[in-house]
Order: C-alpha cells, then sequence, then structure tokens
C-alpha cells in the first residue's frame, strides 16, 4: 500500500506583489509537477498587495502607490497572461505624449528621443532649452570619450556625469530616473539599477550610440494589431483598467489553496529540525521552506544569526508622497497638455513631480473631470514626513500654482505615504548580496530572499524576482 506523500510546508513572509507573485508561482509549478505543497502566506499589515493599492471613489481611479508599469519588462506581461488580465491591460493616452521638465522656473518639453535620460536624437538635443551651449558640448564628448574598462562598480551620477556632463545629469537624467528610485544618483549602484548603461559604453564605446541602437527595440505583448491591442502593444507603461490592485485581487482568487495570516509579522525564524516563524502573537509556522518577501531591514532583523546578514541593514530606505487632486474641468482654467512635469532637486521645489493622471490615463477620471498627482520627497528631503497632510496638500498646491497657474479648489484629495518605500541599492549591491545568499545556502538552505530591496524596484522587477525564488524552491524541493 503506497504512502500518500506529505505536503512542503511552505511559508512566504511579505504579501506584496513579490510575496504573492513568488506563492502563485510556488502553487503553479507544484501543481504541474504533482508535488504537494502547502503554502501560508504571513503579512504584518491588515491587507495584502503591499505598496500596490487602488481606490475608487466618485468615478475615479485613484493608486495610492505605483501607478503603472514599464511593459518592455515581460514578466508582468507573463503574468497578466497567465491570470487571464490580458484585456484589462491600457495603456498611456497615444494623445498625450509629451512630458515637460522645470528650467529656471519655466516648464520645456522633454526633447524626442530622450530614452530613459539619454539623448538618442542630435536635432532636439541641440535645441532643448534645458541644456546650455557648453553643456551641449560636453555631452556630445560621449561620443568620442573611451569606454571605462574596470569592472568596480560606479554610482550611477558619476557615470553619467561621466558620460554626458554635469548638466544632463542634473537637469534631465536625473529627475527623470529619481521618479524609480527617489535617490541620490551619486549614492546609488550603477550595476543594481541600470547595468544596461555599462553593458552600452563597453559595447558602443558611446552610451548615446548604444543607447539610439537599442531604443527602438521592446518586447511585443503579442497583442493583435487593430484597436486597443495596437496601442496596448505600442505603450511604454501600462496599468489595468480598474487600477493596479486589478492584478493583486486576481492573484488572491488564484491562490485558492493558500492560507493567510493577515496583520501578524513575523518576528524571528528558528532553524531546529525544520523551520520555526514565530509571529508577533507567538504562534510558531513550521516550514520546510521559507521565501522571505519583505524590506531588507525586516530580513536583517529575521536573519541576525547569519554572518554578513547585517549588510542589509546597508540598505536605506526613502520615504515619499503623492497627493491626488480632483477637479471638474470647468473650474480648472488651465489646460493639461501632455502627460506631466519633472522638477529636478535643484529648482528648490516641494514637489519632485506632477501627473496630469486624467490625461496621461484615461481610465482614472470620469468624463469633464480631471486627476493630477503631485509627488514629494526623495534622498535628503524627508522633511516632510512630519508634516499634516493639510500641510502637505498646501505644498503642492501652491507649487502647483506658481508652476502651472493652476488654483482651482479641488473636489477632492487624497494623500498618500509610502513610507521607507524605495530602496536605495547601495555601491557593490550585487556582490554584497551574491555573497550573502550563498552564505544563506549554506547555513540556511530553504530560504530565499525577493523583492524590491534586493533586484529591482519595479512590479515586473518583483514578479520576476518571486518567481525565480519560486522556481529555486521547486529545485530544491527534494531535499527539504
Amino acid at each position: 500500500m503506497s504512502m500518500k506523500p506529505i505536503d512542503k510546508k511552505v511559508v512566504i513572509l511579505g504579501g506584496g506583489i513579490s510575496g504573492l507573485s513568488a506563492a502563485f508561482y510556488v502553487q503553479k509549478l507544484a501543481l504541474e509537477r504533482q508535488l504537494p505543497v502547502e503554502i501560508t502566506i504571513v503579512e504584518k499589515s491588515k491587507r495584502m498587495g503591499g505598496r500596490i493599492e487602488t481606490l475608487h471613489r466618485q468615478g475615479f481611479v485613484l493608486e495610492k502607490g505605483p501607478d503603472s508599469f514599464l511593459s518592455r519588462k515581460t514578466a508582468v506581461l507573463d503574468l497578466s497572461r497567465e491570470l487571464g488580465l490580458e484585456e484589462e491591460l491600457v495603456p498611456t493616452n497615444p494623445q498625450a505624449k509629451t512630458a515637460y521638465i522645470l528650467h529656471k522656473n519655466k516648464l520645456h518639453p522633454m526633447p524626442m528621443g530622450f530614452v530613459l535620460g539619454i539623448p538618442t536624437k542630435l536635432t532636439p538635443f541641440i535645441r532643448t532649452g534645458l541644456i546650455s551651449p557648453a553643456g551641449k558640448l560636453r555631452a556630445a564628448l560621449d561620443l568620442i570619450l573611451p569606454a571605462r574598462r574596470e569592472k568596480e562598480d560606479e554610482s550611477l551620477g558619476a557615470f553619467i556625469q561621466r558620460r554626458l556632463g554635469q548638466e544632463v545629469l542634473e537637469h534631465i537624467t536625473e529627475p527623470l530616473l529619481s521618479g524609480i528610485y527617489a535617490g541620490n544618483t551619486h549614492s546609488l549602484s550603477l550595476n543594481a539599477t541600470f547595468p544596461q548603461f555599462k553593458q552600452m559604453e563597453l559595447m558602443h564605446r558611446s552610451l548615446i550610440k548604444g543607447m539610439a541602437k537599442g531604443s527602438g527595440s521592446r518586447p511585443s505583448t503579442n497583442q493583435g494589431q487593430g484597436g486597443q491591442s495596437a496601442q496596448v502593444a505600442k505603450s511604454m507603461f501600462l496599468s489595468y483598467r480598474g487600477g493596479l490592485s486589478t492584478l493583486i485581487e486576481r492573484l488572491k482568487e488564484r491562490l485558492h489553496a493558500a492560507q493567510y495570516m493577515i496583520g501578524q509579522g513575523a518576528v524571528a525564524i528558528q532553524k531546529e529540525k525544520q523551520y520555526h516563524v514565530v509571529l508577533e502573537n507567538g504562534q510558531q509556522l513550521e516550514a520546510d521552506a521559507i521565501i522571505c518577501a519583505v524590506p531588507a531591514y525586516e530580513a536583517a532583523r529575521l536573519l541576525a544569526e547569519v554572518p554578513g546578514a547585517d549588510c542589509l541593514q546597508d540598505i536605506a530606505y526613502v520615504s515619499v508622497a503623492n497627493i491626488s487632486l480632483a477637479y471638474r474641468k470647468k473650474d480648472l482654467g488651465v489646460a493639461f497638455e501632455g502627460t506631466g512635469f519633472l522638477v529636478p532637486r535643484k529648482e528648490g521645489r516641494m514637489i519632485t513631480a506632477c501627473t496630469w493622471s486624467s490625461t496621461k490615463w484615461k481610465h482614472t477620471a470620469p468624463e469633464d473631470y480631471a486627476l493630477v498627482r503631485a509627488y514629494i520627497g526623495h534622498a535628503g528631503a524627508q522633511d516632510w514626513t512630519q508634516w499634516t497632510n493639510e500641510e502637505l496638500v498646501e505644498a503642492a498646491r501652491r507649487d502647483l500654482l506658481e508652476l502651472t497657474g493652476l488654483k482651482a479648489e479641488p473636489m477632492m484629495v487624497e494623500v498618500s505615504r509610502c513610507n521607507e518605500a524605495m530602496p536605495q541599492y547601495p555601491l557593490g549591491h550585487l556582490e554584497t548580496l551574491k555573497s550573502l545568499r550563498d552564505t544563506l545556502a549554506e547555513r540556511l538552505p530553504g530560504i530565499w530572499l525577493c523583492g524590491a530591496g534586493y533586484g529591482g524596484v519595479g512590479i515586473p522587477d518583483c514578479i520576476a524576482q518571486g518567481k525565480a525564488a519560486a522556481e529555486q524552491l521547486l529545485a530544491a524541493y527534494t531535499d527539504m
């Protein structure tokens, strides 16, 4: 008489997009390979989804965290297909193509041909008022400067300044990329944030030439050629018709066999014959394997006994906030053209960027209404975390009035504070993390790290990490 195989107990710490993606792929791969698993997801907060949270109010779609994802990173498109969400994908408004950058209190259109803050077309760059003639000449040196062959990591800011000069860095590249990391580019690891820049320098000697050759290529979404599908296929950024929480809700639906422990964070991981995850209420969960999809500072505490795990404390986190302002179009007094604008640090403004959300995303506001989203917070500017919501709204509205003339009274306001939301990868991040993972494999086999604090902050990055952790777990299944 054959014995039924015993379920392997998998505990996933963190119910954000990384943890939910990991759980989904553990379940999927285990079913495909007919391997019995028992999945428990532990989430400290009162809700699943982490930084992704969509509110639906008075016909508006309000994102409290990120509002979109990059379509060229296909992990999220693959997951959307597996979840049957392809028809829910929405592109940016194809008529809203222009973004602006503030320079000397004037909004300048982003020059055509800029990709991730790197110029790829000569004429628009020559004509822009964002860079002085001397700054343009300095940027042109990228075409003749030799490539740096040293393998050591360098900061993102140092790299851009070395290739294109300080003006391009401060006036265009830094404000554009700060929307991703909200960090000081001179503190961020190049290898951990934009390794493709270094690869382009090595392959083409010139960053401009390398970016120009690669700018036209992006993965296909395998959509049809007509209507909305064609627009989805062409759009650089995507969301879902009902907001990004659509992805979270569908993942929860599909994780039919998983157990959820919500409102109870993990305080310790103990290793005996099995692992024991100790929760805040004293309850202990047995585990054969653990996927740790929590912020780096939380993982550092849970893995404090592991040699080298204190490196996770070196990953600083920056807090940011976004203020959504809803208006009746008839009250505005200004026209929202393009997608919004970016604010370089040297401009001395409170807001770091502003998105004309209802112009950029048609699904976010009812007809005859408009939605604006202002952003606050970056590395080195965190005093606002002590402000009241009213003070944040007042500061954002003051900047919007002075920069755009928007003085109308909003009909609805939503302030979203994303505390310790943006990890800052220090120099040598990838090498340090590899060393820690090697130590984990030796000292605590069966524990994996994934999430924004480790290998990419975007939604597709987090999904890819969750899937990779699931694949590694299932590959080690028989040894658990």
